[in-house]
């Protein structure tokens, strides 16, 4: 299904998807990728949404190598705290239907801050190219049909 029939090449804009892929700028991916309005379009090393892990959810956020605190634990009112240029928000795009994360998946994003919301992969597209054209922090994760189903 067509999107847009324009995009801006300045953002990274999902411009069409279908069974086996997902157009990005007028490129089509038949692998998950996941990307932000700006920047590289990154491959997932996700197959299906359950192979979904909090690691895999922190990797796409850009948590991946934030450094932790080892002395955290022994301050009962530190609360982990977003970095400046983390997404408001990940969408998770889990193919042809919406499969729900658990909460032990999505608690390292929400425990900073960060929301996570699973849908279809269709519902997803569309959802990031309205947050991402309203100026948005978003990154978007996405799931081929075929490879979700």
């Amino acid at each position: 299904m067509q999107l847009q029939s324009e995009s801006n090449p300045a953002l990274n804009t999902v411009t069409a998807y279908g069974h086996d892929y997902v157009e990005i700028n007028e490129v089509s991916y038949t692998h998950p990728v996941y990307f932000a309005p700006e920047g590289e379009i990154h491959p997932w090393h996700v197959t299906t949404a359950a192979d979904i892990s909090a690691g895999s959810l922190r990797e796409i956020a850009g948590l991946s190598n934030a450094k932790v605190d080892p002395m955290a634990f022994l301050d009962d009112a530190a609360v982990p705290q977003k970095p400046a240029d983390a997404p408001e928000v990940v969408l998770i795009g889990t193919g042809l239907r919406q499969h729900l994360l658990p909460s032990h998946v999505t608690q390292a994003l929400l425990s900073v801050g960060i929301g996570v919301e699973a849908m279809s992969t269709q519902a997803a597209a569309r959802t990031y190219n309205i947050l991402m054209s309203e100026g948005r922090r978003v990154v978007v994760a996405l799931l081929p049909y075929e490879e979700a189903a």
